[in-house]
């Protein structure tokens, strides 16, 4: 790996105990897709060799409008590991984030390997053996979230957490593309969307994750996990803030951002 990734590799790895950090200009340029993925690739290893396990990964940047923000043409992966999974109806240690927001997304877990480059959704609708109700709790350790593609890939998607509905669905006959989702927080809609939001279908978006990873050599595999990128706006948490997600048709899941207040 080159050495030129390596601080910046580190500073993010600091920077999850806080303060965020500035922006990685100095080391990559803002759409520098193969830099970025050096540096997380870096961290990922790193973790595992700390013993920490992979159980799957995310889709970021599934939204068009995001992209263009952010002036990319592609969406973005992060890697899942045991640790940032968060137990249906649970809680998370504020003490445990920097600047979290909250988005409601469909999620998959595969009952197949998907070893092709080629991999297209109907592939993935083969593989997939149940579907959930899914909140990620994204972070950055980038200051006040001043992200490029480049800071969100480095730091692994700006992930941080994630909960499953307890409960999963098989495949067949949902309708994955006019899911309606509706994300609450102490009661209040704060985030509503559709699943057309995840690049049109959000088996679109596990395709596209299964070539990618299957480019890179890193195939997905039975038993992973797969978050299928935002349905709706992220939205800020505040400690004490209860979280809970509804998907039409396919399920609802919860946590509580410190301790109800």
């Amino acid at each position: 790996m080159d050495t030129n990734y390596q601080e910046p590799a580190q500073l993010l790895r600091a920077a999850y105990k806080g303060p965020a950090m500035a922006p990685l200009r100095q080391w990559l340029d803002s759409t520098d897709v193969m830099g970025a993925y050096a540096v997380q690739e870096i961290n990922t290893r790193y973790w595992e060799a700390q013993g920490r396990r992979i159980v799957g990964r995310k889709a970021g940047l599934t939204a068009e409008a995001v992209q263009k923000q952010l002036g990319v043409d592609q969406p973005d992966f992060g890697v899942l590991f045991d640790d940032m999974r968060v137990a249906d109806g649970g809680n998370i240690d504020p003490a445990n984030c920097l600047q979290p927001k909250a988005e409601a997304e469909i999620a998959f877990v595969l009952g197949a390997d998907i070893p092709s480059v080629n991999t297209t959704a109907e592939d993935v609708a083969v593989a997939v053996a149940s579907v959930h109700a899914a909140i990620e709790i994204v972070d950055s350790r980038i200051a006040d979230w001043k992200i490029t593609f480049a800071d969100t890939v480095a730091d692994n998607g700006s992930s941080a957490f994630f909960v499953l509905a307890e409960h999963g669905l098989a495949l067949a006959g949902l309708d994955l593309e006019c899911a309606p989702m509706t994300m609450t927080i102490n009661g209040e809609t704060v985030s509503t969307g559709v699943g057309a939001a995840a690049l049109g279908n959000p088996l679109n978006a596990a395709a596209w994750l299964a070539r990618t990873l299957a480019e890179r050599g890193e195939p997905l595999h039975a038993g992973d996990i797969l978050l299928a990128g935002a349905l709706g706006p992220m939205v800020t948490l505040t400690p004490g803030d209860h979280v809970h997600t509804i998907i039409g048709g396919i399920g609802e899941c919860s946590f509580t951002y410190g301790e109800s207040v």
